[in-house]
């Protein structure tokens, strides 16, 4: 999801790092890196993986752009090098916001939103509903479902002190919230489920139909699954081709054109009190 957009946008040199708990190398992330035609892999994760990328060390070279998602010491220290190195966004912990109606199987619901609490104690989870009974029919099911679950210490934690069910009144106040909130994932499981995709303004990845899971977007759906998250989704999008190119803007007047602009020019710079800025433009003005 990473390098797939920077090999076709053409950047050259690829580094990746990854975390090697208990000293065990994942070889299912070494042979797909290899397959994608990454240039370095390093064991190495955490806040520390990104130092190493943004200032270089003995072994690890240092990179122009650093890109990926993380937990919150690693965005905290993406945070930190910005500026010294090129970032995507802040992507991470991850967060869901499930809009569902009682058309749905509350199983697909539970499971839904179990899915993002077992990847980090910070993770967010949101529900969103018009059925008081269907949310409490959601509620009686997790409570009967989280201890079956292997992650389970993981999910309480993040369905107790980072999540929230919401009734609303109305499909209206519905997209209100949804856009306030701007969930990395927002999962529409209704039994028409595009009747308010217009109205969404504020979302990294949309999940229509009942099925259509997030956990597609984790694995196989989507150009990417780098996404915002907390709010970011406001102004930011899913990392994507357009993160690996820059531009650069090419002055070429001639001189007939720069007679043309040269009276706006020289007073915009006069009157901004920039003297050598007036002087620079009227000596090509008049000498040329």
């Amino acid at each position: 999801m990473n390098v797939i957009p920077a090999k076709i946008a053409g950047v050259k040199n690829i580094t990746i790092t990854t975390p090697t708990p208990y000293g065990i190398k994942n070889n299912i992330i070494l042979a797909t890196a290899g397959i994608c035609g990454v240039n370095n892999v390093f064991t190495i994760g955490g806040a520390q993986a990104i130092a190493s990328l943004a200032y270089g060390t003995k072994t690890i070279k240092k990179v122009d752009k650093i890109v990926g998602p993380g937990n919150f010491y690693v965005n905290y220290a993406k945070k930190k090098v910005f500026g010294d190195v090129g970032i995507d966004m802040i992507a991470g912990p991850s967060e869901i916001l499930i809009l569902c109606d009682k058309y749905i199987n509350s199983d697909y619901i539970v499971m839904d939103l179990f899915s993002q609490a077992e990847h980090d104690k910070l993770s967010k989870c949101f529900l969103i509903s018009l059925n008081e009974k269907y949310i409490d029919n959601i509620i009686k099911k997790i409570k009967k479902k989280i201890k079956f679950m292997l992650r389970k210490k993981i999910i309480k934690n993040s369905l107790n002190k980072n999540s929230l069910i919401i009734k609303a009144n109305n499909l209206n106040e519905i997209c209100k919230i949804i856009n306030i909130i701007s969930p990395e994932h927002l999962e529409i499981c209704l039994k028409n489920s595009n009747k308010i995709l217009n109205n969404i303004y504020n979302a990294g990845a949309i999940f229509l139909g009942k099925f259509s899971p997030e956990v597609l977007g984790d694995y196989c759906a989507g150009p990417s699954h780098v996404l915002p998250t907390s709010g970011n989704a406001k102004f930011s999008s899913c990392l994507g081709i357009y993160d690996f190119l820059k531009f650069s803007s090419i002055i070429d007047f001639s001189k007939k054109g720069l007679k043309k602009v040269f009276k706006y020019t020289y007073n915009s710079a006069f009157k901004e009190g920039l003297q050598c800025h007036a002087l620079s433009i009227k000596y090509r003005n008049y000498n040329v």
